[in-house]
């Protein structure tokens, strides 16, 4: 049996990024359309792509993380297309798309790159399926465009995380000797977002927030005891008006505090991004860590994901899972211990879902440095 019936094709779905200088600042345009964003602050903004070189380290983890799904995908005897779309550049999800629609495909199913519901994070792929089904039609091409669940707290994302947790840890040790929870802290980093965009994602949903603390439980409770220090949810990556209230603390004030506390040394674990994009690659591996380094900390960053084969078996089973639904069969979703998998009715999104009364027009574009 396929087990992606009635699924014609697969959708690695991300953000996109550029991959000269050149690109950069027409990325960013890309990005911001719409949004009356001054060309100074594109080209202020550019300039973390341009410390590494031009080119957003997305795309080679985006080709890295389709290879590894085809392999599972193969594994299983799954023959279904498999392609990769952006948002916001070149490869383009509307052209991927439209190329397969041309040769007859109509069903697709997107496996989107974020694990937890927010209107950035989830709901605005949705937009984007809608905008591409829209310009398809015109096209005389009809199509629709499904997504698997939201991930956070499904087993096999979670699996991964702790063993990056676990060796993150391990190089820790290395550093300190023994880790101490009078002298040290473990920071769950995410990205921030604006407060109304957090009160959206609680209206149909626990909330952007609350996953993330529903994981961190989970995980800290497979870390050995020794190593169980106190531990919290920090962000990263903040843009947009200083007037505008965002989820805080911020890892760098936080470390701060922490120091003047203190603390002397600190473990980092992403588990807000799946991969070493710009946010892990400037925000963390860069900005944090010269914080660090200036306050005297020890500093430990863990992995990301990335394509970790616990994640991608995941992924892979959450395919599946989707398909079966759209079947019309009964589908058992698995979840962390004492959460509760995100597969109302159907499986599909709530219509309100990440929105509730208020409004896309003031939510500020967030996600600018992938």
């Amino acid at each position: 049996m396929n087990t992606t019936a009635p699924i014609d094709a697969l959708i690695l779905m991300s953000f996109g990024g550029p991959e000269a200088p050149e690109e950069v600042v027409p990325f960013l345009r890309n990005v911001t359309a719409g949004r009356g964003i001054p060309e100074e602050r594109l080209e202020e903004v550019g300039e973390h792509y341009f410390g590494f070189g031009g080119k957003s380290p997305i795309n080679d983890q985006n080709k890295a993380l389709l290879a590894a799904l085809r392999g599972e995908l193969d594994r299983r005897g799954i023959e279904t297309p498999l392609i990769w779309g952006n948002r916001n550049w070149d490869p383009y999800l509307t052209d991927e798309v439209r190329k397969l629609a041309q040769d007859g495909a109509t069903q697709f199913l997107s496996i989107d790159t974020s694990a937890y519901s927010s209107y950035s994070s989830c709901r605005q792929y949705r937009e984007d399926f809608a905008k591409t089904i829209d310009t398809l039609q015109d096209e005389g091409l009809t199509v629709s465009i499904d997504k698997i669940r939201q991930f956070y707290n499904h087993p096999g994302y979670a699996d991964a995380c702790a063993d990056c947790l676990h060796q993150g840890l391990a190089d820790f040790r290395s550093k300190v000797g023994r880790i101490d929870s009078a002298k040290h802290r473990i920071l769950f980093v995410t990205h921030s977002i604006p407060n109304v965009m957090q009160d959206a994602s609680e209206v149909t949903t626990n909330g952007y927030r609350a996953q993330h603390e529903e994981l961190i439980d989970h995980l800290m409770g497979r870390i050995d005891e020794a190593d169980r220090v106190p531990s919290e949810l920090v962000y990263c990556s903040r843009s947009g008006s200083p007037e505008v209230p965002w989820l805080e603390p911020d890892v760098n004030d936080r470390m701060t505090e922490l120091a003047e506390e203190g603390v002397t040394g600190v473990v980092l674990v992403p588990i807000g991004f799946i991969s070493d994009h710009m946010e892990v690659a400037f925000d963390l591996d860069t900005e944090a860590k010269e914080t660090a380094e200036e306050l005297g900390l020890d500093f430990t960053r863990v992995d990301t994901v990335g394509t970790h084969d616990a994640f991608v078996r995941g992924l892979v089973d959450l395919v599946e899972e989707r398909a079966a639904q759209l079947r019309g069969e009964g589908v058992d979703a698995p979840a962390l211990p004492g959460t509760k998998a995100l597969v109302p009715g159907s499986g599909a999104c709530s219509i309100d879902c990440c929105r509730g009364r208020i409004e896309r027009a003031t939510y500020p574009n967030w996600a600018i440095a992938n």
